[in-house]
């Protein structure tokens, strides 16, 4: 009891520096774990934007160059894969499904992105989380498009808007294929990867805003209307990457080789799971400089006492 008693006046008669102490550390534990927080977080968001996919395949880079372009919208290509060379790996036996990419294109400064209607039905993140509407549907029309959450969010499109692909990646493009305009057809829901600031449309209409454009800028004295362009052939010629599936993970290694020797043009496949861990070591200084500062910033110590 007598030292209860002396222990309550010595806090009566600092009780100002007790306050602080007090203070300074519920900030400190308060910091440790925002910054635990936002470490395994952010590693968790890296790892949960792609599941399910086992074969990611491009023209010959870097691993995290091909992750990056192709799953999260980073930079650009070094090359496209010719339609020819992607049915040829579609045609082996133990592929199940496979899903082209083509990326090049913009709206507003989001990343427009053309595919196959089954990319909603075959992409996944968070483990096995599938891709849903919050309106409307796939595309199903040449000029249909199907938008992320953000962009919607951004730009305020409600299904059925006008929207303008432009040319190249600028957030301010004065190249627009604006003679093609295409019509909002869906908005996904949020997914929390780069799929809500993408711009998705069929890789035919890709082929469909660039028949009169050559090099970068529309041909000199050639322009197709939207009506004349339906009734052209518009298989790709190219695509920048693809997803693939297999039916046995057993047989990932073995396709990847084969791929990576492909003597019809310079391509690389990479496994996901092992890119995406190759990407979190380049970025984990991040992740030192975070541990530093939990370790940094300890409780003081109670010296008034």
């Amino acid at each position: 009891m007598i030292v209860l008693r002396l222990a309550l006046r010595s806090l009566r008669n600092r009780w100002l520096t007790a306050l602080l102490t007090v203070f300074a550390i519920a900030v400190s534990i308060m910091l440790l774990l925002g910054v635990e927080k936002v470490r395994s977080g952010a590693r968790q968001s890296f790892a949960d934007t792609i599941s399910g996919t086992d074969l990611i395949v491009g023209a010959r880079s870097g691993n995290i160059q091909l992750l990056l372009y192709s799953v999260f919208r980073i930079g650009n290509a070094t090359n496209n894969i010719t339609w020819a060379s992607l049915q040829d790996i579609a045609a082996r036996t133990e592929v199940a499904w496979i899903v082209p990419l083509s990326l090049g294109d913009s709206h507003r400064g989001f990343r427009v992105l053309g595919t196959t209607a089954e990319y909603f039905q075959r992409y996944r993140y968070r483990q096995a989380q599938g891709l849903s509407f919050r309106a409307g549907k796939p595309f199903s029309d040449l000029f249909d498009a199907v938008i992320g959450a953000d962009v919607a969010a951004a730009l305020g499109y409600k299904v059925g808007d006008r929207i303008v692909v432009s040319h190249g990646l600028g957030a301010v493009s004065f190249i627009e294929h604006d003679d093609k305009p295409f019509r909002v057809a869906g908005i996904l829901e949020k997914t929390g990867t780069p799929i809500d600031r993408t711009v998705h449309v069929s890789l035919e209409a890709i082929e469909a805003i660039h028949v009169d454009w050559q090099s970068g800028g529309r041909i000199p004295g050639q322009s197709v209307s939207a009506d004349e362009v339906r009734t052209m052939d518009l298989k790709p010629k190219a695509v920048t990457a693809a997803l693939i599936g297999l039916k046995s993970r057993l047989a990932a290694f073995r396709v990847q080789r084969a791929i990576n020797e492909y003597k019809e043009e310079p391509l690389s496949a990479i496994l996901p799971g092992a890119a995406l861990q190759e990407l979190w070591e380049l970025v984990g200084t991040a992740e030192t400089a975070l541990k530093a500062v939990s370790a940094w910033w300890s409780p003081p110590r109670c010296s008034a006492w």
